[in-house]
């Protein structure tokens, strides 16, 4: 799906509709929030113009190759990158930061430094092992981001 934008925004978008039609569900008031390749679909979906309160992304990809433009994206952004992620490239996040600057995006990047990929995974530390990753689990980075995000979501939904 990650090579098929177009794909990616209608299975999300469909999920969407799907979660909006709950009983439980106020229909206005979603945010989405992804782990990795989740945390790279949700900000893609902000790209394309996906209209959520918020999307916060915990050591996703942050790369494309369709930057949004001014208008483009309708919601908040919130991204929480290992400093020390080798996934992640430093002129990645000075594209980013710069795509959403000129895209006149709210947006925050957090950068947690000597964290690595999958910070938030407690797991994180074994996994990298068994299938020799640059993945590491860092307990004050996974505390600090899941902080910032419950701050997020309490701005955001309190408007």
């Amino acid at each position: 799906v990650a090579g098929n934008m177009p794909l990616a925004k209608a299975r999300f978008t469909a999920a969407m509709d799907t979660l909006r039609k709950q009983p439980n569900v106020e229909a206005d008031q979603l945010a989405a929030m992804g782990y990795c390749f989740g945390g790279g679909v949700v900000l893609n979906m902000a790209r394309m113009g996906v209209e959520l309160k918020g999307v916060s992304s915990f050591h996703g990809s942050i790369a494309t190759k369709n930057p949004a433009k001014k208008g483009d994206i309708k919601t908040r952004i919130r991204v929480f990158n290992g400093e020390a992620d080798p996934f992640v490239k430093a002129e990645q996040i000075t594209a980013l930061k710069a795509e959403m600057k000129d895209a006149g995006v709210d947006f925050e990047f957090i950068n947690y430094p000597g964290a690595k990929h999958s910070f938030t995974n407690p797991d994180a530390d074994a996994t990298g092992k068994k299938f020799n990753l640059p993945l590491e689990y860092n307990a004050a980075a996974d505390e600090d981001s899941w902080q910032k995000n419950l701050e997020f979501f309490d701005e955001i939904f309190s408007q």
